[in-house]
This record gives C-alpha cells, structure tokens and sequence, in this order.
C-alpha cells in the first residue's frame, strides 16, 4: 500500500475513478504498469523520473503507431484499388511537366512498379475531369495545388493537433483505433461541409469588395485631368502662373 500511494503521488500511475477519500478503482492495465515499474527500479536501477518519461513516451508511441494504423487504413479504403501507368496518365491528357510538379510536390508519385494508386491517382483523375470540362492549364495551372496544400497542412496540424490532445488524452487504449476512424471519416465530412457553408458567403465578400473598389477608383480621378480642371476653374492663377 505504501509503493502504490507513493507511485500516486509520483504521478506513476492514476486510479480510473475515486470512489471516496480513502477508496479508488483502478483500471486492471495499472497492474501491469507497476510490475514495469519495479522491474526497471530493482533490475536497471532507474530514477523514478526517467521511469515515468520512458513509460509515458512508450504508450504516446503506441497511441501515435494505432492512430497512424487506423487513418491509413481509411484512407486506403477510400482511393480505392484502380491503379495507372504514367504513360495511361500522359495519354489521358496530362503533360509531362504537371506530372513532374506534382512527383516534387509530393502529390502524385508512383509506386516503385511505376503505377498510381490511392489518392495519388485520384488527384491526377481530378485534374483530369477538370481540363475535360474545360479548365485549361491558363485557368487552372497544377501549381495552383501549392496554394491549397499550404492552407490544408495548417488544418491538418490543428485538426491533428486538437485530436491528439482531446481523444488521445481520454480515450482508453482499446478504442484508439475505433475513435481515429470515426474522426477521420468525420473530418472529411465536416471539411466538405464546412466549404459548402463558406463558399457563397465568400464569394460576396469578394465581390463587395472588388465593387467598393471601383467605385473608390470612379471617385478619385486621373491627377492630370484635376489639374486641368482646377486651371479652368481659375483661369487668373493660369496667367499668374505665366
């Protein structure tokens, strides 16, 4: 009892709930963790301050690694199985350099048998429909992508960022994987959503905008045609001015 009220108030381990002043129930994995505790204390003479960094970096990793596991599998589900060789790519329409900004970019490579699969090939299928709609490459050039990627990787981080620290920190090791997939597929819902509702509104702003300025350029004419108009309102200064 003593070694379980002093790894308390180590922070080594926490009871799930207290049930009194005296009383607490403990999660069944907290056993486990106390055998780790002493084993690395007696067998490889540990301070208890390491002990705690190591174990608590050791189950974040193990967080990040299921996490990891469960977004990728959700992702791989929705780029689905189809796959195409650059050369499929390049008769579809695509030209060489695109294909080439995008490999740098990281957004369309192929695979080591030189295929496109996932995500990478339903980008290039997106730019695609796009030009066969008739968006050309003057309307929408592929680096267009480096502008999007910029402002998706600062929601991806603080959409990362808020899971991590809201579901990580709660969430019980068995449901980890569970929960990333129920968040991902939500993210990508919420993101579509999201640009429906912004969309219209933005599109006014930017219009307001660009209407506030003509007028303000209507308003304010040309310097030389004020200069000529303020002579021929004061046709004496003219003549002083000679």
């Amino acid at each position: 009892m003593a070694t379980l009220k002093f790894y308390l108030r180590e922070g080594l381990i926490a009871p799930a709930r207290k049930s009194g002043q005296t009383m607490a129930w403990y999660d069944p994995s907290v056993v486990d963790r106390i055998r780790s505790i002493r084993e690395l204390q007696e067998r490889q003479f540990l301070p208890l301050d390491v002990i705690k960094q190591t174990m608590d970096g050791a189950a974040r990793a193990e967080d990040d690694h299921a996490v990891t596991e469960a977004i990728a599998s959700v992702l791989l589900r929705r780029g689905g199985q189809r796959t195409r060789s650059r050369d499929e790519v390049l008769a579809s329409g695509a030209k060489p350099s695109e294909l080439e900004w995008l490999e740098r970019a990281g957004l369309a490579v192929p695979d080591a048998d030189g295929m496109y699969r996932g995500d990478d090939l339903a980008l290039l299928s997106t730019l695609g429909q796009a030009r066969r709609a008739g968006l050309a490459a003057e309307m929408l050039p592929f680096d267009i992508l480096g502008d999007y990627l910029a402002a998706l990787n600062k929601l991806v981080e603080i959409e990362l960022r808020m899971f991590r620290a809201g579901v990580l920190g709660r969430a019980k090791p068995s449901q980890v994987a569970a929960l990333t997939k129920a968040a991902t597929e939500l993210s990508e819902r919420l993101v579509i959503v999201l640009r429906r509702k912004l969309l219209l509104p933005t599109l006014q702003r930017l219009v307001e905008e660009r209407a506030r300025g003509s007028a303000d350029k209507r308003r304010a004419p040309p310097g030389r045609s004020r200069s000529a108009s303020s002579r021929a309102r004061d046709p004496g200064r003219r003549t002083r001015a000679r």
